[in-house]
């Protein structure tokens, strides 16, 4: 394993994180909510374990809308007529990010209502 080879592909992949910011006003949402998220779990000090489903459902929200967005890019980049199954890609790719931040929303009132009642 070459050191110089690695730092490279970790500077591509944070490129890539850097450009689906820049590029895609969902991200930015997203990544929004998380900070609110992350200050309010500070905030409320919640438990080790609450921290935990916290940060791996952000991840996950996070990581699924890299894909999506990954997803969409190739689908653009081999054809630009409509085709059915590239809407369904996209579509199928948009899917899976909503059902991951709606489990988001779930596990953020659960986590965060008792500390507000």
């Amino acid at each position: 394993m070459n050191w110089k080879d690695e730092k490279k592909r970790f500077a591509c992949a944070w490129a890539g994180v850097m450009a689906a910011v820049k590029e895609e006003v969902h991200m930015r949402i997203h990544i929004a909510l998380a900070v609110v998220a992350i200050i309010a779990a500070a905030i409320f000090h919640i438990s080790r374990m609450e921290w935990l489903i916290l940060l791996l459902t952000i991840g996950s929200v996070i990581a699924l809308e890299l894909i999506n967005t990954a997803i969409e890019r190739v689908v653009d980049l081999v054809t630009a007529d409509f085709h059915p199954l590239a809407k369904a890609a996209k579509d199928i790719a948009a899917g899976a990010v909503l059902v991951a931040a709606i489990v988001a929303v779930i596990v953020g009132i659960t986590i965060f209502l008792p500390y507000l009642v």
